[in-house]
């Protein structure tokens, strides 16, 4: 069967829409948008770390959920790790070109949150009291 151009665009458009369950970018999306993702990608903003300084830079992550967003971003090609044979062995990580270009972004999201964080909060503590009253 041939495909006129019209269907082969609407084919090629359906591909990638991130609304769509299955989508590459979708998937995409889901693993880039993770807390951990954000707040590592931060700490490497200004180069190499090891896994023990990402961990003492960002409170509150284990070391297998460290180490499960390092190799997802290693996996993307957002972060590469380079290990240095030594006694003990030195792993280090850092931001590939791809990472970086996603940072710019990164921060943005960043400076929002920061910024509008006051605002976010009365409206949460207004929906919530609305919400209990209304009860």
């Amino acid at each position: 069967m041939t495909l006129t151009a019209e269907q082969k665009r609407q084919a090629v458009q359906k591909q990638y829409n991130a609304s769509l369950e299955l989508c590459p970018a979708r998937q995409l999306l889901e693993a880039i948008s993770s807390k951990w993702v954000t707040l590592v990608m931060l700490a490497l903003e200004e180069g190499q770390l090891r896994h023990s300084d990402l961990r003492r830079m960002i409170p509150g992550a284990s070391q297998k959920m460290l180490t499960s967003t390092l190799r997802s971003l290693e996996r993307d090609g957002l972060v590469s790790r380079h290990v240095t044979v030594s006694v003990p062995v030195r792993t280090d990580y850092e931001l590939t070109a791809r990472g970086r270009s996603l940072l710019r972004i990164v921060f943005e999201m960043k400076d929002w949150a920061e910024q509008n964080m006051d605002g976010v909060a009365a409206s949460r503590l207004e929906h919530d009291t609305n919400r209990y009253l209304h009860v």
